[in-house]
């Protein structure tokens, strides 16, 4: 094995990782050249105990593809495989915790510049609704803060997963250095996150930072419904009207009416090609086709070209097998941090912050892709693949 050549693919593939919160060009790049200094640096390629349903899935995608009445409508999913290569990268390339934790540090501070410039273009958007005379809630909602992002799903997404691996860190890291600098970068975080507005994104951070909580000191859990019940009254009145749209949504503003039609769709979808699906990129193509008879026309506002709903779109897209397939890997991801974590010594360490954190990503995502595509979002499919990778490297630490 050539050490510079594995020196330089570690640090190509920790840059790559870094980047994904700035630019997915740049960080594919990097990337790139991280495989090919890893190939011919001789070092064995390595993949985490997930290679089997991640295979079963990618297959089930490529089958999918190949049955699909035009395969050629549903290449960019195959072209997406790519990014998955950052599993291997990581697991190969970046193999102890110090490295690890550096690259989690460097997660929250480029996610804090990022909510930053997010927090700027929130102010720059509540002053353009009043220039307008518009009502501020009906403005924003339609065109939301992204940070350096293209869409605020993929902004809140990265956010999310940067903020719980931070919150991980403070809890269960040994040796803090400038904790009140971190805790900082976290209270900056919430604010973009909060002023997002993205209401599965808030579910998401709730039950990943619940569970954090309760693993930390889960007294703290007793004050959670007063803590929240101050938040709700002292927040800014469209983040208000933003939580009780939950459950009173107004009609062509709040998109919960259209998600009800894309979701009756998706089932009759799954009902007449529950085996492969339509093929990927076809739900979009095909949606016309499945709309419940019943349903009024014209349809509510709302962006149709996925099912806001990963079990969901996965279903109806590549089939009930391939889901299952998914639902088998992030099962597989919980089981195995849990169980590991159960056999950790008291105290704190990297490998329990890392495993921890691990697990509180694993559940907001799930929890998260109730409502939304969130896996299917390469920025958010790469920071993902990354915390997944760092929490079976900090279980092969633990268990050596």
């Amino acid at each position: 094995m050539s050490p510079v050549l594995f020196q330089a693919a570690t640090y190509l593939t920790f840059a790559a990782a870094a980047s994904i919160l700035f630019s997915i060009a740049l960080s594919q790049i990097l990337m790139a050249l991280a495989l090919a200094a890893l190939l011919f640096s001789g070092a064995k390629l390595r993949l985490p105990p997930i290679w089997l349903p991640l295979g079963l899935f990618l297959t089930g995608t490529a089958i999918s593809l190949a049955l699909s009445p035009d395969p050629a409508a549903g290449l960019p999913q195959i072209r997406k495989f790519a990014v998955f290569l950052m599993l291997l990268l990581m697991y190969s390339a970046i193999r102890d915790t110090v490295t690890l934790r550096r690259l989690m540090l460097c997660w929250a501070g480029a996610a804090t510049l990022v909510a930053l410039r997010a927090l700027v273009q929130f102010q720059n958007k509540l002053a353009e609704s009043r220039a307008l005379g518009q009502n501020f809630y009906d403005y924003y909602i339609a065109e939301r803060i992204t940070g350096f992002m293209s869409h605020w799903m993929t902004f809140g997404g990265q956010q999310m997963l940067a903020l719980l691996m931070l919150g991980a860190f403070l809890f269960f890291a040994p040796k803090i250095r400038n904790y009140a600098l971190w805790l900082l970068c976290g209270a900056v975080l919430s604010a973009a996150l909060l002023l997002g507005m993205t209401r599965s994104i808030w579910l998401g951070v709730g039950v990943g930072g619940i569970y954090l909580i309760w693993r930390w000191k889960r007294r703290l859990l007793l004050a959670l419904p007063a803590v929240l019940a101050v938040g709700f009254f002292a927040a800014p009145s469209s983040v208000r009207e933003r939580s009780t749209s939950i459950l009173k949504p107004r009609q062509d503003v709040d998109s919960n009416e259209f998600r009800f039609v894309l979701w009756r769709a998706g089932l009759r979808m799954v009902e007449a090609h529950p085996w492969f699906g339509l093929g990927p990129e076809h739900v979009k193509l095909q949606f016309e086709d499945y709309v419940a008879p019943d349903t009024p026309r014209p349809l509510p506002s709302g962006w149709y070209g996925h099912m806001h709903n990963i079990y969901l779109h996965y279903a109806a897209e590549r089939g009930l097998p391939t889901m299952f397939f998914l639902l088998w890997l992030l099962a597989k991801v919980l089981w195995d941090f849990l169980g590991t974590i159960r056999k950790l010594p008291p105290g704190p360490s990297d490998e329990k912050f890392l495993l921890h954190g691990g697990v509180a990503v694993v559940l907001a995502i799930m929890v998260a892709g109730i409502f939304e595509l969130n896996l299917g979002d390469s920025e958010v499919l790469t920071m993902f693949l990354v915390t997944v990778a760092a929490g079976y490297s900090a279980r092969e630490a633990a268990l050596a």
